[in-house]
């Protein structure tokens, strides 16, 4: 039995009761269990009275593992009861006796009250971007740029060329400087340099992180200069990249330009939506959905230093000497509460879209992903987690929920549209209407021509920037 005591914005107080029944099956269900278990010398496993037993193991474990039970059991029944849910709890436990109820009080914060804004009038800005064939040769350009080769040549280097030198010293050794590439005194100093050359490159003063670098001279020896080939673009070229024809090649490279360029449209789109569902949904926060993010955020970083072999404490001891600690705790922070807010966003629009995922399409979607790291579902789960799985559910709810609105404003997009074309082409104007309003329109032109100004260009969209979903 649960009655809801207080209630204060998202601080609730609640007390749960278990029938003195359930309180008899759990004793009778832990010491079931001690019975099978515990080893007492001298005893059959399970012949041992109870009254040995509970000397071995002690009256406060017997205890612990009774309360434990009935609140798991209790508590999840209350607050399907009460219709609430807990992200943190505080319990003061009443007196707990074999035959008799069981009474316990919580404390704690349910999950905030999220309100959208009007999503639905959302006017996508973020486009995909056009491939054109112009777009589609700079790309063929790029990859005969990217598998190039580089033969010696016994003259002079050129801008184009690759120069391989040799730097004396301990520190020294030998590498390539792509001129094209080069900063611009390394480029005056090579340029027109060939093999067997002795050069010394001054470098100017510059800034290195932390460091201040005064100007200072390098001397190194040109071992080899080096043209850059081209592969003429054809069936040849085509074919050294594993591809039937240039034909192909082109087919091929332009489908995987469309599908970038939708996937970029749509990345936009998608961040585009949860930015407007964030900065327009109304929600107070609970302090500690932010915290506990920033605890898993920070889990995260102290895991990937570990695997570059770093341990966190040296970490926070440099960025403390650097002064940066506090910068770092501050941003942390602040992603932490970001990324809170796009997912109460996004699971209120799931909740709002009644998405759901079933149990067999949610088997399938765990299944592939074990696939994928090449565990069984089993395995999976036990990698993952009670939390980690349940975060995943969430996230593909979340995924779906996002991808359900964007369909639906993409829809009425097109109907909005084909609705605009559909008034322009019954437009009742008559042939006289028509001559007036061309007449009308040619008067500014000839304006224009006579004042010799430019017509004024449409302006090109600027890309948006996307980014993949935290969910």
């Amino acid at each position: 039995m649960a009655e809801l005591l207080s209630k204060d914005g998202n601080k609730v107080n609640i007390k749960v009761t278990a029938p003195a029944t359930e309180v008899s099956r759990a004793y009778e269900q832990v010491w079931t269990g001690l019975m099978r278990d515990v080893r007492v010398p001298g005893f059959r496993p399970g012949k041992a009275p109870k009254s040995v037993v509970a000397k071995r193991v002690g009256s406060d474990y017997i205890e612990q593992e009774v309360r434990d039970r009935l609140v798991n059991a209790q508590l999840s029944q209350a607050l399907q009861e009460l219709q609430l849910n807990l992200i943190d709890a505080n319990f003061d436990f009443g007196t707990l006796k074999d035959g008799q109820s069981f009474e316990f009080n919580v404390k704690g914060e349910t999950y905030p009250e999220v309100t959208l804004g009007d999503w639905q009038s959302l006017k996508f800005t973020s486009q995909t971007p056009d491939i054109s064939d112009d777009v589609l040769e700079r790309t063929l350009s790029d990859l005969q740029e990217r598998n190039a080769t580089f033969e010696s040549v016994d003259r002079p280097s050129e801008v184009s060329d690759m120069v391989m030198i040799e730097e004396p010293g301990e520190d020294g050794g030998s590498y390539p400087i792509y001129l094209d590439v080069a900063e611009e005194h390394v480029q005056q100093a090579l340029i027109g340099k060939q093999k067997g050359d002795e050069v010394t490159i001054t470098v100017p003063a510059h800034s290195h992180g932390e460091h201040e670098h005064p100007e200072h001279t390098v001397t190194v020896k040109v071992l080899d200069v080096r043209h850059k080939q081209r592969q003429e673009l054809g069936d040849e070229f085509a074919k050294s990249l594993n591809f039937d024809s240039l034909e192909r090649l082109r087919a091929d490279l332009r489908e995987e330009l469309l599908r970038r360029a939708e996937q970029e449209g749509e990345m936009g789109r998608r961040e585009e939506l949860i930015e407007h569902l964030v900065s327009g949904m109304q929600v107070d926060v609970p302090q500690i959905l932010i915290s506990n993010r920033r605890e898993a955020m920070m889990e995260e970083i102290k895991a990937d230093l570990s695997r570059q072999g770093v341990r966190w404490g040296e970490y926070e001891a440099f960025m403390r000497e650097q002064g940066k600690l506090e910068e770092f705790q501050k941003d942390l922070a602040k992603n932490a509460e970001i990324r809170v807010r796009r997912d109460l966003a996004l699971e209120q629009l799931a909740e709002d879209l009644k998405v759901s995922i079933s149990q067999a399409e949610f088997n399938q979607m765990m299944m592939v992903l074990a696939q994928q790291n090449g565990l069984t579902i089993q395995q999976m789960r036990n990698q993952l987690g009670e939390n980690g799985f349940n975060n995943y559910y969430i996230s593909l709810l979340r995924d779906r929920a996002l991808a359900q609105a964007i369909a639906q404003l993409n829809s009425e997009t097109v109907e909005a549209a084909a609705s605009d074309t559909n008034k322009l082409g019954n437009s009742p104007a008559t042939d006289e209407n028509q001559e007036g309003e061309q007449a009308a329109e040619a008067q500014p032109a000839q304006e224009n021509a006579d004042s010799e100004q430019p017509a004024e260009q449409p302006s090109e969209g600027q890309p948006s920037e996307g980014q993949p979903n935290e969910g």
